[in-house]
């Protein structure tokens, strides 16, 4: 069985709405261009102005605290470097996060629809280099549709929006849980490269249904009990960079 690319998805804010591209171009050490490029602090962490580089996933507003920011709908235009906050098909928001007017627009927008979840005012940063991924290397997340069916079949009973996982790389064509035996060893996809570092466990986030923002399942707990792990995901580093693009087959070495 060949493994296939299927979807290279992006989450320009950290904690709010993905996108799909048709194609990437990677860079080695660094993740997808402009995933988790820009993140909203909350509470001390809003305060401290002194911080560079690469910060805890607590310092962020993330779905894994705040489940409502899944009912939000966002879009950045990176044309314009906009961000666009719809809710219910209606825009609510907009601002330009390279000016200081435009972040400031949308920070009063979160701080009004987040009041009395964490006090004072949100804070929009960017990431200067890297991203605010949560791990401090910069990688980039990969997920079998096949192990995510086999769940959905045999463990949860129902369906699981791959949404929930908030995958950079999808991944199908191979058996379930095949993608286990990739760690340690190097892919090809496109011309670029990557090596697989470890999996990684589910969080309270990926409860959230990206359509509600309601936490309606408890994946944790459904594939502890399930598999005897609540592993699904694989984080892996760019080692060779170049362009990847949907339908591209991915190739782990020998």
């Amino acid at each position: 069985m060949n493994a296939t690319l299927t979807a290279i998805r992006r989450y320009p804010v950290k904690g709010m709405s993905g996108q799909d591209l048709p194609a990437a171009d990677l860079t080695a050490g660094q993740a997808i261009p402009l995933d988790r490029r820009y993140g909203l602090l909350h509470g001390p962490a809003a305060l401290d102005t002194e911080t560079q580089g690469w910060r805890l996933p607590s310092d962020f507003f993330t779905l894994d605290r705040t489940e409502k920011l899944a009912a939000l709908q966002t879009e950045f235009d990176e044309a314009t470097q906009a961000l666009i906050i719809r809710r219910g098909g209606r825009q609510v928001s907009r601002g330009r996060l390279d000016q200081p007017m435009g972040r400031t627009l949308l920070e009063q927008f979160f701080a009004a629809y987040l009041a009395g979840i964490v006090p004072g005012m949100p804070r929009l940063i960017e990431a200067q280099h890297g991203a605010f991924g949560d791990s401090e290397e910069p990688s980039v997340t990969l997920l079998n549709l096949a192990s995510l069916r086999d769940l959905e079949e045999r463990i949860a009973k129902q369906p699981v929006d791959p949404r929930r996982l908030r995958a950079n790389l999808l991944v199908d064509g191979i058996d379930p849980w095949t993608e286990r035996g990739w760690i340690g060893r190097t892919l090809t996809i496109g011309a670029a490269t990557l090596e697989v570092v470890e999996t990684l466990d589910c969080t309270p986030g990926n409860d959230v249904n990206p359509d509600t923002g309601v936490a309606d399942l408890s994946l944790p707990n459904i594939m502890e009990r399930g598999y005897g792990h609540s592993q699904i995901l694989l984080r892996a580093r760019v080692t060779g960079g170049g362009r990847i693009a949907v339908g591209d087959p991915v190739t782990p070495a020998e």
